[in-house]
Parts: C-alpha cells; structure tokens; sequence
C-alpha cells in the first residue's frame, strides 16, 4: 500500500464504455453513505464523475510539468541533448535547438547531462485539477489543458495531489481511463487493487483479455464485474471460469439505469440490482482492506 491504512480501489477497463464511472460513482456515493472515501477521477483526457454530484467548496488547482528551456547564449551545440533524449523531443537543426513541448516526458536528461546547462528546467501548465466535498465524499478531478496530448504526467501530479492532501479517507476509488495503454498502467500504479469492468459481448471479452493480461505483466490483483448481464452470451463467465479470474459482481442489463446514467443520475438509490452489486463489492473491499492493511 502506498499509504498506512488507505486502501485504493482502480476501476478500469479493457474498451470505453463498459461502465467504468457507473460503477465508479455510484460505488463511491454508496459508500460514502457510511463512511469517508475520495473519488479520483484519473481519465484526464475526458472526465466526467463530477457530473454526477452537487459538490461544493470546488478548489482549482493548476498543474505543471517541467519543459527544457534552450538557452542559445549558453550552448555550444554539442548535441548531447539530441542523443541523449529517447523521445526525440529536443532536436538540432543547425545553429538552432528546439524543444518540442508535446514530445518533452520530463525526465531530465537533457538537462541533467548538458555540460553548458544550456537546457534549463521551467514549468509549463498541462491541466488543474479540481477538488470538491459533498458530505463524506471528497471528488478529485483532473482535466488536461486544449492541445495537451500526454495525459500520463497529469495522472501522476493527480496521485501526487492526493498522497499530500491532509484528510485522507480510508476509502480511494480510483477511475481509470479505458484500455490498457501508458494512461491507465499509470492510473493503476498505486491502486492496492483493481475491478476491470466488462460487458458479455466479443468486443467486451477481447478487451478484457488485453486488460487482464496487462494487470498480469504488472503484477496488480484484480477482479472482473460484468455490466450489462444478459444483453449478451457466456463466453466472458467461460474464460473468467477457465482462467481462474474470479467475478466480483455482475450488474443485469437494463434500460431504464442507463437512461438514469445518461442523465448523470446515481442509479442505486432506485435499481435494486446495482444495489445488490455494490453490496457485494462494499464486502470485497472491506475483505482487502484486513488484506492490504
């Protein structure tokens, strides 16, 4: 655990639309019923949790990552930047070094290993991110900035954001971005366990394969629920059974919680089926807390 007594939950998915914030916020509101949690909303390219709440006392928080600067009457133009940066965001052309700020992953050795130490550090804005309360429940959400293309740096000023805050509840959900690319192996990164969210349809199996495979090559423990159950086959109960992967909870198919989720309403109060889902994960989540504590 990445905090004494803090137990994070992620909540991710191998494709978009499988329910990740459905069960994100209603997971989070249910339990924030009986006790403090954090919702983070950690899909910085296109956040939307705060949808689903009234939250006031909003603090707006902005959010930096740090950007080599060329400084031209310090360079004797060596090239060692160009050579040493594995991401080809600091180029020679000529006389000239420029600095390609969407390519930059801020790893300082450009800067580090310059002899002339022509290629200063300054802080450049990618995004804020915004803290909200509403009761028992604290909403963290980060946004990158129009024009940001690198949503992994954000992520982890967002964990970082979190790690200082002084209230900490007990309770972390953490809402992934889809897939299972660079921006959720980072949102997952300090999660103590992870729920991959699928539904019971070819599209929904391949990428749950993807995504369990990634949590695997990670090494993080992770559990599946089901949305839509019904609406399509068994092949994902089949694989889950014949790879061991156990099924936390299974939400039936219905109509009418999605027109309540397409309203950016909290759908447990009033859908006796996902309360009975949250139910059972509110029990795994108070399992692995005596587990990772």
């Amino acid at each position: 655990m990445t905090n004494t007594g803090i137990f994070k939950l992620a909540i991710a998915s191998g494709k978009g639309g499988t329910g990740k914030t459905l069960l994100s916020t209603n997971l989070a509101d249910y339990l924030a019923q009986k006790q403090a949690v954090l919702l983070a909303d950690m899909d910085v390219e296109e956040p939307n949790d705060a949808l689903f709440f009234d939250a006031e006392n909003k603090v707006i928080t902005p959010q930096y990552k740090m950007i080599p600067d060329w400084q031209s009457d310090r360079c004797t133009l060596c090239g060692d930047c160009t050579r040493h940066c594995k991401f080809h965001a600091v180029i020679r052309l000529g006389d000239f070094v420029t600095v390609f700020n969407e390519l930059c992953h801020s790893c300082y050795a450009c800067s580090d290993l310059c002899p002339e130490q022509a290629l200063p550090m300054k802080p450049y804005r990618m995004g804020e991110t915004s803290h909200q309360l509403l009761n028992q429940l604290q909403l963290v959400e980060s946004r990158l900035d129009v024009g940001q293309e690198q949503a992994v740096p954000l992520i982890y000023a967002t964990q970082k954001y979190i790690r200082e805050l002084e209230n900490k509840p007990a309770i972390q959900i953490l809402d992934c971005p889809p897939g299972t690319s660079c921006p959720v192996v980072a949102a997952v990164d300090e999660a103590d366990f992870v729920l991959l969210v699928t539904e019971p349809t070819p599209f929904g199996l391949n990428d749950l394969k993807l995504a369990v495979d990634t949590m695997r090559q990670i090494d993080k423990a992770f559990a599946v629920v089901i949305n839509r159950q019904g609406m399509g086959d068994d092949a994902v109960e089949n694989w889950c059974e014949n790879e061991g992967v156990k099924i936390a909870a299974r939400i039936p198919y219905d109509r009418q919680l999605a027109e309540q989720y397409a309203a950016a309403k909290l759908a447990w109060r009033k859908n006796t089926a996902l309360r009975k889902a949250l139910e059972e994960l509110a029990v795994l989540i108070q399992q692995k807390q005596v587990q990772y504590a």
